[in-house]
Formats: structure tokens, C-alpha cells, sequence
């Protein structure tokens, strides 16, 4: 038997289960790969926020990535929560040991509820550093905004601050349609030689939300590590997010926005 492609997250803990790599880990291993994972911060939250959290050591991070870079084969890797700018240098460095590997960059920046996780110092890092080296970077709308410097507040404007980020970085960009407004939730992929493809499913009447983005950027690295072209591991992981999120939008998990994906 061929063994699961392993895919390497690089993201905060929820302690809570809902985010970071406790929901990419659930995420890979529901489509059938193997989850490798990193830790770059530690948080105590649940479903009704982020009571504290912390980096982990820039020393402790790169000791992890290290760890799993000599024993096993990575086959995709995303990366989430970055704390500061100490946190994205050494997953540049660290990815200079997998060229060619598909890297998909969930930038996020703070949590729904209001906490802020990155730095400007650290914003400024990501998008010097890091940013060019993906394989497909997925901002929601307020990312967007931030990563090119202009508002969103329509589709139309969506597609353009994907434009410019996709200029910028040289890769694609997926400008997830979330928090957009109506009944339709629409997604902007923006290819590396400028194509734009849309796609549009309906929203789906939840409160079990939390984790969507992970969940996600996870579900594309996996079938980026399964040899999936990009444009069909976008629309596969966006399919899998919708099953997920109408499979559990009547699951009471916590008493705020239980998770988007609980298994």
C-alpha cells in the first residue's frame, strides 16, 4: 500500500480543538493524508474566544520543523498563525529545505473575536518573505484589505486586492467570499498568470463557523500533496468545507461558534 502523503501545518494550538493544527490535523486525516505539525503559538481559548495566549520560541519552532524535515517525506505545507517576525524567518529558512514542495499561506493575522496574533513587524516579514514563496495564499476580506492596502467591501473590490496581491507576490491568491454580504458566498481564485476564476455555493445558516479558514487551507494542501492541479484542489477543499459545515450546522459543541469541521 502507498502510504498518505504527509502534509506539514505550521500553526497556533486551540485548545479548544476548533482551529490552528488541531483542525488541520482532523481536516488532513479525513482526506486521507498523514499530518505533520508544527507549533508556533499556544492559546487557551474555546468557542466563545481567546482568553491568553503565546509564541512559542523561535529555538522550539525551528527544532520542530527540523524534526520532522530529516524523517519524513513532505509532501504540502501550510502555514497559519506566524506570531512575529522571529516566527516567519525560521519557516523561511526551514522552507528552503523543500523546494518544489506546494505552500499554501493562511495569513491570519487575529481571531474573529478580536485578538491580534501578528505583529506589523511580523506583517511586514510575511509579506517581504514569505509571501512570494507560495504556492496559493488564502485571505479572507479583512486580510485582503491589509496584505494590498486597499478596501474590501465588494466582490468587485475583492478581486482586485487579489490582483494586486497575486502582482506582488507572483503566486496565486484565493480571496475567500465569507464575509461577503447576500444569500451566495463567492470565491476569487486568482491564478499565477492572472486568470480569475469564481466560484459561488450557497451560505450555509450556521453558528459553527470557527475554524473555516484552517480547515480550509489544509483541505487545498492536502490535495496539493495528492498531485491535484490547483484549480481542482480549491474547488475539492471548498466542496469538503461545505459538507463539513452542513453535516454539523445543528452540533452544540461549546456555547459560542462551535467548530466548522468536528470530525
Amino acid at each position: 500500500m502507498n502510504p498518505a502523503p504527509c502534509v506539514l501545518t505550521i500553526a497556533g494550538s486551540d485548545s479548544g480543538a476548533g482551529a490552528g493544527v488541531q483542525a488541520d490535523a482532523s481536516t488532513i486525516h479525513a482526506l486521507g493524508g498523514y499530518a505533520l505539525t508544527a507549533l508556533t503559538a499556544i492559546t487557551a481559548q474555546n468557542t466563545r474566544g481567546v482568553q491568553l495566549w503565546g509564541p512559542v520560541p523561535a529555538r522550539l519552532l525551528a527544532a520542530q520543523l527540523q524534526a520532522v524535515a530529516e524523517d519524513f517525506p513532505i509532501a504540502a505545507i501550510k502555514t497559519g498563525l506566524l506570531p512575529g517576525p522571529a516566527a516567519v524567518r525560521v519557516v523561511v529558512a526551514a522552507l528552503a529545505r523543500h523546494p518544489g514542495v506546494p505552500l499554501v499561506v493562511d495569513p491570519v493575522m487575529g481571531s474573529t473575536t478580536g485578538t491580534r496574533f501578528l505583529s506589523a513587524a511580523g506583517m511586514r516579514v510575511l509579506r517581504r518573505e514569505l509571501l512570494p514563496l507560495a504556492t496559493l495564499i488564502t485571505p479572507n476580506w479583512p486580510e485582503a484589505a491589509i496584505l494590498a492596502g486597499r478596501p474590501v467591501r465588494t466582490w468587485a473590490e475583492a478581486e482586485h486586492a487579489g490582483r494586486v496581491l497575486a502582482a506582488e507576490t507572483g503566486g496565486a491568491v484565493l480571496v475567500k467570499g465569507g464575509h461577503g454580504p447576500g444569500r451566495t458566498c463567492r470565491d476569487c481564485l486568482i491564478l499565477k498568470d492572472g486568470t480569475v476564476q469564481w466560484s459561488s455555493r450557497r451560505r450555509i445558516a450556521t453558528r459553527n463557523t470557527h475554524g473555516t479558514g484552517c480547515v480550509l487551507s489544509a483541505a487545498i494542501a492536502c490535495k496539493l500533496a495528492q498531485g491535484r492541479p490547483l484549480a481542482e484542489a480549491v474547488a475539492r477543499a471548498a466542496e469538503f468545507l461545505q459538507r463539513a459545515l452542513l453535516a454539523g450546522r445543528h452540533r452544540r459543541l461549546g456555547t459560542g461558534a462551535g467548530p466548522a469541521f468536528s470530525g
